[in-house]
């Protein structure tokens, strides 16, 4: 790993790559989910910006990877910066009931964020992959449940699974001292995936029949260049278009993707506008429905 980082630093050094995506470009919209909940019947998804989504399931209130700091970094003064603000400012969030982590990397996890919830939404069940527990709890937080791959818990009624992805961890040099993993999401009438942040493995078969079928799949599309570094680690659009048809077999009305991990923070070397544009042309590659595809602006709602 510290080879590879050397070698992409020492590349992006001698053929440094121009994005004139400036900040603020890409679409906002008002959010329009339920407050303080929504009716246990309905689901809504709303993008707050790359992994951070607030779902509405069973009447309660989730979130997913929360940042809402201004870099993805240990520190406030340098690192990857926002391009688009929080899709739902910090004081409009509706009572927590669950945040979901899937792994410990700054742009997932974020310490500020941790914080700020674990005060102003102290009553909240944070479920983690394995190792995180006591990092949370050092910053406030009261109640928090490990869980490994297809481990499964219950929280009102929802049913919860950790998923197997393939990533790492690691907040500084010391590597993979915690888990990583993505979540299903099931009550008697909906189902939603969130895949985390994953390269191309050969589980997501395993998911749909374990966990499915879903009604919504939220998968990352974006920080996939260069391919001989990010491969592993990180889908590109186009895998991520495949790793969605895996993904939603046995689907009985569609299913939607839900593209994230794109358009909020600069971490690898694509433009930011290019993760969509794949996506897009993946999508009507496959030859699947266009409706199916929902490309969130920041900040938008859809009902599942």
């Amino acid at each position: 790993m510290f080879t590879g980082l050397l070698r992409w630093a020492v590349t992006r050094a001698l053929k440094p790559r121009i994005d004139r995506t400036e900040r603020g470009q890409f679409p906002s919209a008002v959010p329009s989910f339920a407050s303080p909940r929504a009716e246990p019947a309905t689901t809504t998804i709303t993008w707050v910006g790359h992994a951070t989504f607030l779902i509405q399931i069973a009447g309660l209130n989730v979130l997913t990877d929360p940042v809402w700091s201004e870099r993805a970094s240990p520190v406030s003064f340098a690192g990857p910066h926002r391009y688009m603000p929080p899709g739902i400012p910090f004081e409009d969030l509706p009572p927590i009931d669950l945040v979901l982590v899937s792994h410990d990397h700054y742009d997932h996890l974020d310490d500020p964020t941790v914080r700020r919830l674990a005060v102003q939404h102290a009553d909240a069940l944070w479920l983690a992959p394995l190792g995180l527990s006591a990092w949370l709890k050092e910053r406030g937080v009261a109640q928090v449940r490990e869980l490994d791959w297809w481990d499964r818990t219950e929280f009102d009624r929802v049913s919860l699974t950790a998923l197997p992805a393939q990533h790492f961890s690691g907040r500084s040099l010391r590597r993979n001292g915690s888990l990583w993993c993505g979540w299903a999401l099931r009550n008697a009438e909906r189902a939603v995936c969130f895949v985390g942040d994953t390269g191309l493995h050969p589980a997501f078969q395993e998911i749909a029949a374990r966990c499915g079928p879903f009604d919504a799949v939220i998968i990352p599309i974006g920080a996939y260049d260069p391919r001989w570094f990010m491969a592993p680690v990180h889908l590109d659009p186009e895998e991520a278009v495949r790793s969605f048809q895996n993904l939603a077999a046995g689907a009985r009305h569609g299913c939607r993707m839900v593209p994230m991990h794109w358009g909020t923070f600069k971490l690898t070397d694509e433009p930011m506008t290019e993760p969509p544009e794949r996506a897009r042309a993946a999508w009507r590659s496959a030859g699947l429905r266009d409706e199916d595809l929902w490309i969130l602006a920041h900040g938008e709602t859809r009902r599942v």
